[in-house]
């Protein structure tokens, strides 16, 4: 079954986290056999209490063992470190049928 990996982050240095983390991350999602569906900032708060004018990235994978693997992959740590002290991110991953 299809999973879903969805970010909110909050970024303070948009231009160094794109050209950082935003490219080794984006090449190991792919190597990893992921898609991304959306990647945009400007996410509108509806409701709760962290986002509003975050960024949103919401990206495909095979299944739930694919996003793991990506996750926990050495590759991964290190792009992760990239990111540090320019985001706060909230990640969460969900496994659900494709809608069509």
């Amino acid at each position: 079954m299809p999973a879903y990996m969805i970010v909110t982050a909050k970024i303070s240095d948009r231009d160094k986290f794109i050209k950082g983390y935003g490219a080794a991350a984006g090449a190991l999602v792919e190597k990893f056999g992921g898609r991304y569906v959306l990647r945009g900032p400007g996410a509108e708060l509806l409701e709760g209490d962290f986002g509003d004018g975050a960024s949103m990235v919401i990206s495909e994978w095979p299944d739930k063992a694919a996003v793991h693997k990506f996750w926990n992959s050495p590759e991964y740590q290190e792009a992760k470190k990239l990111r540090a002290d320019i985001a706060d991110c909230q990640v969460l991953v969900i496994e659900s049928p494709k809608i069509a």
